[in-house]
């Protein structure tokens, strides 16, 4: 999440929305997001749908934003509390952050340094500082957790036959709305933060970079971030 809108969408009461660097992931688009497709801003045939996820990957790293949540849970996605990472009896991930990020394998334990406090600090040098990242799941993992019924419900059926078994030269690309929403996001985090999402985010063949996919074909920029959300999506994907 580098949009701290629509973060707020989830997490209202979100506190100290700030930047910071993640060590030993790699921040990629390489999967197919139903919810683009249910939105309307999805391109199946071209395969522009794909959506971002993390991955290890030892000596990656890239910068993302950093916040904090109240403890406190949900009964189901609809409640009024729901914004809540772990429900208190539990403590398990809330329904309405689980729902949100449905089909990611929710890491808790992930090692962050603040930024830009010092560029050079490293996790081992602030220990004790762990968060919550959304990062590559699998297709058999989600059916493992949500069901075969749902699987097909809300991807097959919609026409997208993986979530996660994308080839590297399969040829899938960010989808165009989502992509645009994330550089706006980027670059009012700041210089280094747009950098970042430009140079240290990979398509699904871990090697083009955004920066050079955006600048692989003329116009393709432009055409991007000329783009404009559909009615009623104008705050969630507008940076």
């Amino acid at each position: 999440m580098l949009s701290e809108n629509s973060s707020r969408l989830t997490f209202p009461s979100l506190m100290s929305f700030r930047i910071g660097r993640v060590f030993g992931y790699r921040r990629i688009f390489g999967h197919a997001a139903a919810v683009f497709v249910e939105r309307g801003i999805a391109n199946k045939d071209t395969l522009e749908m794909a959506s971002l996820s993390a991955e290890l990957s030892e000596d990656s790293s890239f910068i993302c934003s950093i916040f904090e949540v109240p403890k406190y849970g949900v009964s189901s996605v609809n409640s009024e509390n729901s914004e809540g990472l772990f429900c208190p009896n539990t403590g398990k991930i809330s329904d309405a952050f689980r729902e949100r990020e449905e089909e990611f394998d929710i890491r808790l334990d992930v090692p962050y340094v603040d930024l830009p406090n010092n560029v050079e600090t490293k996790p081992e040098d602030e220990p004790g500082k762990l968060g919550i990242l959304c990062c590559k799941w699998t297709d058999k993992e989600y059916i493992d957790f949500w069901g075969q019924t749902r699987y097909i419900h809300k991807y097959q059926e919609q026409g997208i036959p993986t979530i996660w078994d994308w080839g590297l030269q399969s040829g899938l690309k960010p989808c165009p709305l989502y992509l645009r929403h994330c550089l706006i996001a980027a670059n009012n985090l700041g210089e280094e933060c747009y950098r970042s999402f430009l140079d240290e985010t990979y398509l699904v063949d871990r090697q083009t970079t955004v920066r050079q996919y955006l600048e692989s074909e003329d116009g393709l920029w432009d055409k991007v971030m000329s783009l404009a959300p559909p009615p009623g999506l104008s705050l969630r994907y507008n940076g």
